[in-house]
């Protein structure tokens, strides 16, 4: 009995270091706070400066769950980079983060959240009810047009998308 609890301790512990070597180190790329959970509206946990070193233990929608000195808690994607960072940026690295292109011109990034992977996307399905949703709140011109005027706002030229067929 002693040696099986032997063994299934070294067996736990072995096969429990490859997710703590699996950790990817980062860098902040701008000052963020460290959520307590992956929610905009979570209890803060601290204050995270730029240029900070973490260690990004997972993954949730937009949100890394990272490792920051002795703190753990959750941090926005886009204040984040993976790797190390370089010291200074310059005006190519900050047009292609602009613009979701790299040196080559071919486009490695579309609007919306960065890193979804293969298998997220292969997931991801149709859902009929979402976008009938997403299309309830359409309105007409007219509406908008009475909706502005009651709040007092500035007319803007806006051309409307043609009726879908």
């Amino acid at each position: 009995m002693k040696k099986f609890l032997i063994w299934a301790i070294a067996c736990c512990v072995l096969c429990g270091a490859p997710l703590a070597w699996a950790a990817e180190s980062g860098t902040l790329t701008k000052n963020d706070e460290l959520k307590a959970q992956p929610y905009r509206d979570a209890k803060t946990l601290k204050a995270l400066a730029a240029g900070e070193k973490i260690s990004i233990l997972g993954k949730d929608g937009g949100w890394y769950k990272i490792k920051a000195g002795k703190s753990r808690g959750w941090v926005r994607m886009l204040s984040v980079r993976k790797g190390n960072a370089k010291k200074a940026a310059s005006a190519t690295g900050l047009l292609a983060l602009a613009s979701g292109r790299n040196a080559t011109g071919k486009v490695v990034a579309t609007t919306g959240i960065r890193g979804l992977n293969e298998e997220e996307l292969k997931a991801a399905s149709f859902n009929a009810d979402e976008i009938q949703l997403a299309e309830s709140y359409a309105v007409n011109q007219a509406d908008a047009r009475k909706f502005a005027a009651k709040g007092k706002l500035l007319a803007r030229p806006f051309d409307y998308l043609p009726q879908p067929q």
